[in-house]
């Protein structure tokens, strides 16, 4: 279903489910935020600055715990899906061979940052998506995947009802778990406009998980800087056995005020995905994965407002 987007005074205005959760602070000066590799401490190995992650290898399968949760397999529609509706011809879109690489096992860093959603909306309709660590409580996703906007469907549209967070997940493997929120966090440029320009959002959990995952870094960079960088996403589709992440990487294709576009390929159920770069070693985050398309897909970019929001759903 297509709409004219409403104007609004302040588009990142942030919003919430919770009202009275969100705070007065305000942040100056976008500046990047520091990742954690978490309690477990381990990395995978020396990187390239602003380069492709390694390969997953035999090391990853050395590190692996035994399976600690379990969690049924389900064949589940993208949550994009749900404000969008069933994408005709284009998804959030492979180009030409798929490059994508399955990560397995994902209990170590970075992979265990990105979680796996099994996303409830308020009319029980279920749904996936991906989401990514920003601190010990705090997941970003896209703005679609916690509020649905012009389904068409009496009592869809709306806050969806809740997320269950499962991170490194592998299939039926559950290293860290799962935790369910029905916190949520995103901005008037979505939930009032519906603009793809502010479509990103969080959701909150009730417990510090990221401790144990860990979490990535985030910034606000320039035009030439975001041009000169290779762009990483690793996140769970569904066109891809149920519940595996998998992962590719390619240079950044172009950047608009709101947006980045990059020629890497993902399928529909990464919505939320972070889409990152390797700096010093370290993952930050530069926008936030919600759409395909024809020759690129794209995401919703990290500018100061949106850094400041991140700050803020942080906190």
């Amino acid at each position: 279903m297509t709409t004219t987007p409403e104007l609004v005074d302040d588009p990142h205005g942030a919003v919430s489910n919770e009202p009275e959760a969100l705070g007065e602070e305000t942040v100056t000066q976008p500046m990047a935020e520091e990742p954690s590799t978490g309690s477990n401490g381990e990395a995978s190995g020396d990187l390239e600055d602003d380069g492709a992650e390694p390969l997953p290898g035999a090391r990853l399968a050395e590190l692996a715990p035994e399976p600690s949760w379990v969690v049924p397999e389900l064949d589940l529609p993208d949550i994009g899906e749900a404000s969008f509706g069933t994408p005709a011809a284009l998804p959030e879109t492979v180009h030409g061979p798929d490059d994508r690489v399955q990560i397995s096992p994902a209990n170590t860093y970075p992979w265990r940052v990105h979680a796996s959603l099994l996303i409830t909306a308020a009319d029980n309709s279920l749904w996936i998506g991906t989401g990514w660590f920003i601190g010990p409580h705090t997941l970003i996703t896209a703005g679609h995947v916690v509020f649905i906007k012009n389904s068409g469907v009496p009592g869809r549209d709306g806050w969806v009802k809740k997320i269950q967070v499962m991170p490194g997940r592998d299939g039926s493997s559950l290293p860290y778990g799962s935790v369910t929120s029905t916190s949520f966090r995103s901005v008037k440029g979505w939930t009032v406009s519906g603009s793809e320009n502010y479509d990103y959002g969080a959701i909150i959990i009730p417990t510090e998980l990221g401790t144990s995952t860990g979490w990535f870094g985030y910034g606000a960079y320039t035009d030439a800087d975001l041009l000169s960088v290779t762009a990483n996403i690793s996140g769970y589709p569904g066109d891809k056995p149920s519940g595996t992440q998998w992962y590719a990487a390619r240079k950044v294709a172009s950047v608009g005020p709101r947006k980045v576009r990059y020629d890497i390929d993902t399928a529909g159920g990464q919505s939320g995905s972070a889409v990152y770069r390797i700096k010093s070693g370290g993952r930050y985050g530069i926008a936030v994965h919600a759409y395909g398309g024809a020759t690129t897909n794209s995401g919703t970019r990290i500018t100061g407002p949106v850094f400041d929001n991140f700050k803020a759903w942080k906190a």
